[in-house]
């Protein structure tokens, strides 16, 4: 049994639920690369995050930078507290925020 589920919620919404660790941060990685690359715009619901470590706050970090070299926005939505602890004790938690490129995010594909 899979420790985490990336779904796609439709129109460049995606739900991440379970484990975001050392564990599971490489396999979402590779699973989010298909998902992701048809959208301009990318929303991921955190929400469902039950366990949250460093490993998950580089997973995040990286998705920003990919989405940054790739003229791409991605915005984080419930965002777990261990990650922003995690962040603020580390002091980047102002990074967290850099893969929002637009004002009023949309989820959109390049179709759109």
């Amino acid at each position: 049994m899979s420790k985490y589920s990336l779904q796609d919620a439709g129109g460049g919404r995606f739900v991440l639920s379970g484990d975001m660790s050392f564990e599971t941060a490489e396999h979402i990685l590779r699973e989010s690369e298909e998902m992701f690359e048809q959208f301009t715009r990318i929303e991921v619901d955190l929400g469902g995050v039950q366990k949250a470590d460093s490993a998950g706050l580089a997973l995040l970090l990286e998705w920003i930078t990919w989405a940054n070299h790739t003229v791409r926005e991605i915005h984080y939505i419930d965002m777990p507290a261990r990650i922003i602890a995690i962040a603020k004790t580390t002091e980047i938690d102002h990074m967290l925020n850099r893969g929002e490129r637009w004002s009023g995010f949309i989820g959109a594909t390049d179709a759109d």
